[in-house]
């Protein structure tokens, strides 16, 4: 490597005390940009389909579903928060007018910064694994639309299963406790969908 080329790099190396902070202050508009809009995104899709969404859902699934969502709705808006800080700082209560005072003041924010996008980062990671997670529990315990047991309540009982055939003299269903059942219509009192056959009697 030439002298030039040398003297050139040292050069580089000492202007970089000078915009590590702007540089970093444009890093954490991006993640701030990035994490506003992903936090938005998450907001409107937990209003306007979520709450059908998560009815569908047996429960326990639901509510570990919904906690899932809630806790990374929270870690984006607090790495949202911690990378709007990273690039915008905080406000001052001083000026700084001299050179050793603004230099301190600089490595200080430069740190500051540093591990704010650092736990921006983590918020968004940590964010979009529980969001994943909550897809996870919501595809694996949605019951098939075609399964969808009803509740049948007779004068003397109430049977619970699968729709097998219903016609004008007798509806069958597939229980899984009493297998298959023919009720005759003149027993029948009621005849609703229901969401699971958990906790029928």
């Amino acid at each position: 490597m030439s002298t030039r080329s040398e003297r050139r790099w040292a050069e580089l190396a000492r202007e970089l005390e000078f915009t590590r902070l702007p540089e970093l202050r444009g890093q954490a508009e991006g993640w701030r940009n990035g994490l506003t809009g992903l936090t938005a995104l998450l907001a409107v899709l937990l209003l306007l389909k979520g709450r059908d969404n998560l009815d569908d859902l047996p429960d326990s699934a639901r509510a570990t579903a919904t906690g899932l969502l809630m806790t990374a709705f929270v870690l984006l808006v607090t790495g949202s928060l911690l990378a709007a800080r990273a690039a915008h700082g905080a406000p001052e209560r001083e000026i700084l007018l001299g050179g050793q005072a603004l230099r301190r003041w600089t490595e200080q924010e430069v740190a500051r910064v540093t591990r704010a996008l650092a736990w921006a980062y983590l918020s968004y990671v940590f964010g979009v694994i529980l969001v994943v997670g909550a897809l996870m529990v919501a595809w694996v315990t949605t019951r098939d639309s075609g399964t969808q047991p009803v509740v049948v309540r007779t004068n003397t009982d109430v049977v619970c299963g699968e729709l097998i055939q219903a016609d004008r003299h007798h509806v069958e269903i597939s229980s899984e406790t009493d297998g298959k059942v023919s009720l005759p219509w003149t027993a029948v009192v009621r005849v609703k969908p229901g969401k699971t056959c958990d906790g029928v009697p």
